[in-house]
């Protein structure tokens, strides 16, 4: 899809952070977005700044992790454009702890949101693409965490592989049909977003209880995350790798050369292909 103008986007997290930044890069472009979060509050303030910048937005509060909402959301969004050409799998949460002690319910809502969220951005646009019978593109968002496989973050690094996996699974399946349809699996270091903050959207039935999700360790790697993301790339230049990877039809979208989140990349590949036991890697660690 070199020609962005008048097509129409669907990007989910759009309230903040890199959904928010995606969904101004395309406006920019001369799209119609379609902004969904679970955040309806911060959601519309980025509909009413799209709009006065002259684009088009809809928003649309949507919880991806249930099926009904985003098919809803597909419904709105051909109501309202008649068309989708970008969907933006993007929405994302985390929660941090050991593998053994991160209570249920973490797996559960990490999971639920950034690969059933994903699972169901697929299940319900990617039939409407094909319909369409025209150049489209899907974006997944996944993470450095999808190739990498850091402690005390079972739940979110789980969810990301998974998220490369089906990506590329999709890839293949429509190459296969020679459908007009890319994919991009988006896996950007630590981003300048409200992530480490993703508490304030748990659904209450998934909250952890009374004694769960305290100790050293949990409050060290929470510590953590909201400190890499304070110093981490800005969301809109994540957009504009988006945008290149969409035009040039890359499925993997990932740092800069430069950025050592690749170099631990290369030793997990290299555990595999020499079959030795993981290397801990840390991005940016002395080594």
């Amino acid at each position: 899809m070199r020609e962005l103008r008048d097509r129409v986007a669907v990007v989910t997290g759009a309230a903040g952070g890199i959904g928010r930044a995606l969904a101004e890069a395309f406006a920019a472009e001369g799209m119609a977005v379609v902004l969904a979060d679970l955040d309806g509050g911060a959601l519309r303030e980025v509909e009413r700044a799209l709009a006065s910048a002259g684009a088009r937005a809809l928003a649309v509060p949507t919880d991806v992790a249930r099926a009904d909402q985003v098919s809803a959301l597909a419904e709105r969004a051909l109501g309202a454009f008649g068309a989708v050409h970008v969907v933006c799998n993007n929405a994302g949460v985390f929660a941090a702890g050991p593998s053994w002690q991160a209570p249920l319910s973490d797996y559960e809502w990490v999971l639920g949101v950034n690969l059933f969220g994903v699972i169901h951005g697929i299940r319900t646009f990617v039939p409407i693409l094909l319909d369409q019978k025209v150049e489209a593109h899907v974006v997944n968002t996944a993470s450095m965490a999808a190739l990498t496989s850091m402690p005390l973050t079972a739940a979110y690094t789980a969810s990301k592989h998974a998220v490369l996996a089906v990506s590329e699974t999709l890839y293949h399946e429509l190459r296969a049909r020679g459908a007009p349809i890319g994919v991009s699996a988006l896996c950007p270091e630590a981003v300048a977003t409200g992530i480490g903050h993703s508490e304030r959207v748990r659904p209450p039935e998934l909250r952890r209880k009374a004694g769960e999700g305290e100790g050293p360790e949990f409050a060290l790697v929470e510590q953590a995350i909201r400190g890499a993301i304070a110093q981490g790339t800005p969301p809109g230049q994540i957009a504009a790798r988006v945008l290149r990877a969409i035009r040039e039809d890359r499925f993997y979208v990932l740092p800069e050369r430069d950025d050592p989140w690749l170099g631990a990349c290369d030793a997990r590949l290299e555990d595999v292909r020499t079959r030795r036991n993981p290397t801990l890697a840390v991005p940016g660690a002395a080594r």
